[in-house]
């Protein structure tokens, strides 16, 4: 009789089901990183297919996932339906205009399976479940409801959940049905897990999550289990107030960044039997850290947490940069974290120093707004709280003074520290806290803005 090998998928869909476990899976969201391993930038990644089963299948070698998603880019379904992309080298496209920002009308057209980049990725899907998809749980990737409909109206949407929330409630309606739609097309060609990503989920209040989303978050996640397949809810930034409200959603997973705190999370998902996942910081850690910095944080991480409904990954998306040994030093920490233990047994983390000189906050002669994002480049909810900035800057001109920080550059972590700053995204106004993972609306900000004048 030949004995059944244990995978790492069979061990994902284990913790999955939230049954008893040995080990803790590993899931390296790699998203356009995988092009690096082969050498490849963004663009290339994201628009050849042949690229991107090469870098997923370096992912599967190199970083020896018990899960991997096959792309990260919340812009595809956004593209479809006429918004325009900004593409980078190291970076998915960002979205550039608002096809809704004029008008209230709503869409009608469900994107289809020929529609956009959508052939490539389901091409690739086929391709790399074949390869791979045995002994790897595969992640399909669905942008979430509000992030989808922020693309498509943009900052205003803040606005509108106050002045027109009918207006709100139908554009939610019709996104809740294109990731549904799109969960489907990524189930059909083989994918194990739909996550659903709503970075800005993190940028709202309870309240306005339960009273324009719990019941599309809902209505997805039961339509990805009655087909058989498990779910993740995926949220950037800091949604702590959040997470009861997420749970109540019934997705089987939700992944969270390092802006959230596992311990206290963790125990608000064991409450509804839910597995949580993450959060390797992306840039303090695994980008501008060394190998044991990552060893260190995972076997930190782990011995915090109980190991029942948990898995391992980044906190999101990887840099395209991330030092693979840095990656490597994560796995190991998860696969061996008892012989990880005494490599770092007598480690302790270099504190960053470097110089940061403030600005004399208290002598300006006029109202300076600084942003502090991971990239608005890469990070929804950085890009709309740094959109808001702007518009603000827009309005006020010169009589205001406006500078953005990205926490993927050292100086700006040397910096973060300095201030006191927890959170990111944020805006402090002459070196003061206004709004921490919160998009402020347009006239509350100039109302803000304007006590500094």
């Amino acid at each position: 009789m030949i004995e059944k090998t244990f995978t790492g998928k069979d061990l994902l869909f284990s913790v999955l089901r939230h049954e008893d476990s040995d080990a803790v899976p590993w899931v390296p969201f790699a998203g356009v990183h995988a092009g690096s391993l082969k050498g490849y930038n963004a663009r290339q990644v994201l628009l050849d297919p042949g690229k991107l089963v090469e870098s997923l299948l370096e992912v599967k070698k190199v970083y020896d996932p018990d899960g991997m998603p096959i792309l990260f880019d919340l812009q595809v379904e956004a593209e479809i339906l006429g918004c325009e992309l900004l593409w980078a080298d190291e970076a998915p496209p960002s979205v550039a205009s608002h096809p809704l920002a004029a008008t209230k009308a709503i869409p009608e057209y469900i994107p289809q399976t020929e529609d956009g980049r959508i052939p490539i990725i389901l091409q690739v899907m086929h391709s790399i479940k074949k390869e791979v998809g045995d002994t790897t749980a595969l992640y399909g990737l669905v942008t979430g409801p509000f992030t989808l409909a922020s693309h498509l109206r943009g900052t205003d949407i803040f606005l509108d959940s106050v002045d027109d929330p009918d207006f709100v409630t139908a554009l939610v309606e019709y996104t809740t049905q294109v990731a549904i739609a799109i969960s489907k097309y990524y189930i059909d060609a083989g994918m194990d897990v739909i996550a659903v990503v709503d970075p800005l989920i993190s940028q709202i209040s309870p309240r306005m999550f339960k009273r324009f989303f719990t019941q599309p978050f809902r209505e997805i996640f039961e339509s990805i289990r009655k087909q058989g397949v498990f779910s993740a809810f995926f949220v950037c930034g800091d949604a702590t107030k959040n997470i009861r409200a997420m749970c109540e959603t019934n997705p089987d997973c939700i992944a969270v960044d390092e802006n959230i705190d596992m311990v206290a999370a963790k125990a608000i998902t064991d409450e509804f039997n839910i597995t949580l996942g993450g959060n390797i910081p992306l840039t303090t850690c695994m980008l501008l850290g060394n190998q044991q910095d990552n060893m260190k944080y995972v076997v930190d991480l782990l011995d915090a947490l109980d190991h029942h409904n948990l898995i391992i990954s980044p906190g999101c998306d990887m840099p395209y940069a991330i030092p693979i040994e840095n990656t490597i030093a994560a796995v190991q920490a998860v696969r061996e974290p008892d012989n990880t233990r005494k490599v770092i047994e007598n480690y302790t983390k270099a504190e960053i120093n470097i110089p940061i000189t403030l600005p004399n906050y208290a002598s300006l002669t006029k109202p300076l707004i600084e942003v502090f994002t991971l990239d608005p480049d890469t990070c929804a909810a950085c890009t709309y709280m740094w959109r808001a900035a702007q518009k603000i800057k827009e309005i006020l001109g010169d009589s205001i003074d406006l500078a953005l920080y990205k926490i993927t550059e050292i100086e700006t972590i040397a910096r973060v520290k300095k201030m006191g700053i927890e959170k990111i995204p944020s805006i402090y106004i002459n070196g003061e806290l206004k709004y921490s993972s919160i998009i402020p609306g347009q006239s509350e900000f100039l109302e803000e803005v304007k006590k500094y004048q």
